[in-house]
């Protein structure tokens, strides 16, 4: 993160907004996961994860979150949600499993759901790195 970023999303923590510099990072990465639209592209992949991935030109570190199924990680690398929503869709999983795997708690699937059934997570210490900064 920019120390002299103002843009107030910034300073919320767990928080990637897909803007223009993020999409720009990403771009490589949603492209590969937006070509698991076309079954063929599903097929070359689920035979040659390695291979198809090398027709992209993704970084060092997309690649490995990719390979890794490191979901928070694709989205700090540029990822897009719907995009890589895709690739956890190539694996049979849903939103759930997504969001339990990105978890800072490591929860499980059903303590997720029992979360966000709940309201979510909780406000406080989660509005803004500054705040946690004074205690």
């Amino acid at each position: 993160m920019n120390p002299t970023d103002t843009r107030a999303y910034r300073q919320i923590p767990g928080t990637y907004v897909f803007d223009g510099e993020h999409c720009r990072k990403g771009y490589a990465l949603n492209m590969f996961c937006k070509s698991l639209d076309v079954d063929g592209n599903r097929a070359t992949f689920r035979a040659d994860p390695v291979g198809y991935l090398d027709t992209f030109r993704l970084t060092d570190e997309q690649r490995r979150a990719v390979l890794d199924r490191d979901w928070l990680a694709m989205l700090r690398l540029g990822g897009n949600i719907y995009y890589t929503f895709k690739l956890a869709i190539f694996d049979g999983l849903t939103m759930q499993h997504v969001g339990a795997a990105m978890s800072a708690e490591g929860m499980s699937v059903d303590e997720f759901r029992a979360m966000m059934i709940a309201g979510g997570r909780p406000v406080e210490g989660n509005r803004s790195i500054e705040e946690r900064s004074h205690g």
